[in-house]
């Protein structure tokens, strides 16, 4: 898969087409990107997609936005992972919230890529003011050479299936209904990271993992499953998945105050892994998270939370 930043200022051939943020390419974005494909293949068309880094309401509001479900790396391998040909990543910025609904279809969509065919949510809107919308893509369609597309709401058990849909669930700890949302279990993917090796001390020895924003979309003490340097398919698809609990919080009890920290013990695993990209699944929520008197009352905790795991295994 390609990746492009910016918009060039002329077209290198003609695509297909579709735009939104994708955070955590759900079961409705996987619809589309399924008709994507399937218009791009009757068209003979390059597929494409256009994201924005950062989101909209990130750059005009960051303390308000809503937590990240993936980052630009991980929404970047669910992409190439669903066959998407191309990815056009728009810096949002001042520049960029300034172009008219008008200019965007005419210099962007037409004259910088060429676009043959888009695809766009029910509830998409473009340009200066959100005052673009699909029926105004309708209306400059014949003038400036592309069919446009509407896609309707994706459902699931009733329930319409969006970012903030699975954001809700796993605030809520609704591990299962965010597997239903998102066709897979949610992940957090990064660096393993050394960090200050207490859990080491208590007996626990984890896997620190290195988060890419400080709002995670989750918290409190999981069961995982771990890949090692595997980013594009889910775990439960991959039999060599490594099973863990996971501590995704703050730690109250050792820092007052502290940043999240995403912490794994990987069960019967004991290589050297520092350095290396890791993709922890969460596949069910045991509690959340605790201040305890001392360390000593943590450890037995820990324990506790093992061997409920164990168990959810077994």
């Amino acid at each position: 898969m390609r990746v492009s930043r910016g918009i060039p200022v002329q077209a290198e051939g003609p695509i297909a087409l579709t735009i939104g943020n994708f955070d955590g390419v759900h079961l409705g974005h996987q619809a589309m990107l399924i008709r994507l494909k399937e218009a791009a293949s009757r068209l003979d068309l390059t597929t494409c997609v256009m994201i924005f880094e950062p989101h909209p309401r990130e750059f005009f509001a960051p303390d308000q936005a809503p937590t990240r479900l993936t980052s630009l790396r991980e929404k970047l391998e669910l992409l190439a992972a669903a066959g998407v040909d191309r990815v056009q990543v728009c810096r949002f910025n001042f520049d960029f919230a300034r172009i008219s609904a008008e200019d965007f279809i005419v210099r962007i969509l037409q004259r910088g890529l060429a676009v043959r065919w888009i695809l766009v949510g029910d509830d998409f809107r473009f340009g200066a003011r959100r005052a673009g919308d699909f029926a105004m893509l309708k209306a400059f369609s014949a003038e400036c050479g592309f069919e446009v597309e509407e896609m309707p709401a994706y459902v699931v058990d009733g329930l319409r299936v969006s970012s903030t849909a699975v954001r809700e669930a796993l605030a809520d700890g609704d591990l299962d209904l965010v597997r239903r949302l998102l066709g897979r279990p949610y992940g957090i993917s990064g660096r393993v990271v050394s960090g200050d090796k207490l859990g080491k001390k208590l007996g626990f020895p984890t896997a620190n993992i290195q988060l890419k924003h400080n709002r995670p979309p989750l918290s409190g003490i999981f069961v995982v499953e771990v890949e090692v340097g595997v980013h594009d398919a889910p775990a439960s698809s991959l039999p060599e998945a490594i099973r863990g609990v996971a501590s995704l919080g703050v730690r109250p009890t050792v820092h007052e105050n502290g940043k999240p920290v995403l912490e794994v013990h990987l069960f019967d695993f004991d290589q050297e892994i520092y350095g290396r990209h890791m993709h922890v699944y969460f596949l069910n929520k045991l509690r959340d998270e605790e201040k305890f008197p001392d360390l000593e009352t943590l450890t037995r905790r820990i324990a506790q939370d093992v061997e409920q795991a164990k168990r959810y295994f077994a």
